[in-house]
């Protein structure tokens, strides 16, 4: 009897053995990953699409080799991962104009595919600032339908935040970062027209001017 249960617990042992270091793995994979989407939102900003694409296309591949190392088991260790993985090729398809892609292009859980996108939203406010602030107002009104689109679909499923933990936070605070662009695009507008109509008036004033002197 002692003899069965020292094989079954050495059984166990290496079971144990083998799952810690496929958790290792897990873990200090998933931290390449993070970096690899960190440095690719960072070449967005600056306007490196290829960069931006080669460290998208490594966190990829390296999130499909944690996939098989994950199993079943594991996966729980890859939401994290997933999330940034998501958000960083959205945040790519935003800004080359080709956001259509969908759950199964991407092959992550449900969860980490709809927390990727609502994190997505905050780098799209910072691209319409900087944006902005260079003076380039191009696409802008654009990508502030494209964020608008990703809550307004999302947001019906706040009711399963029991299924999705912390689904409504981040939609709380996605909110609050759209009706701040909105609040900011409508002064920009207002402050637009503004500098329109007093360009106007002293157009006039000028040529008015101009014909007196005449």
């Amino acid at each position: 009897m002692s003899s069965s249960l020292e094989l079954k617990v050495e059984a166990i042992k290496k079971n144990l053995e083998v799952l810690e270091e496929r958790r290792e793995a897990l873990i200090k994979g998933t931290r390449d990953i993070l970096i690899y989407c960190s440095k690719s939102i960072v070449s967005l900003h600056n306007g490196e699409i290829k960069s931006a694409d080669q460290f998208i296309n490594r966190a990829d591949e390296s999130l499909k080799n944690l996939k098989n190392i994950a199993g079943d088991d594991l996966q729980r260790y890859l939401s994290t991962a997933e999330q940034e993985f998501v958000e960083a090729k959205t945040f790519y398809c935003i800004i080359q104009d080709q956001y259509s892609m969908n759950l199964v292009d991407l092959n992550v859980s449900n969860a980490s595919y709809i927390m990727g996108l609502l994190d997505c939203v905050g780098e799209v406010k910072r691209l319409i600032y900087d944006k902005i602030r260079l003076g380039n107002s191009q696409n802008i009104t654009k990508l502030f339908g494209v964020i608008e689109d990703i809550f307004s679909s999302i947001y019906p499923l706040s009711v399963y935040d029991n299924l999705i933990p912390g689904l409504r936070k981040k939609l709380d605070v996605a909110r609050i970062l759209i009706e701040d662009i909105r609040a900011f695009l409508t002064e920009e507008k207002q402050r637009s027209d503004l500098t329109c109509k007093i360009n106007e008036i002293e157009s006039k004033i000028s040529s008015s001017s101009d014909n007196s002197s005449n």
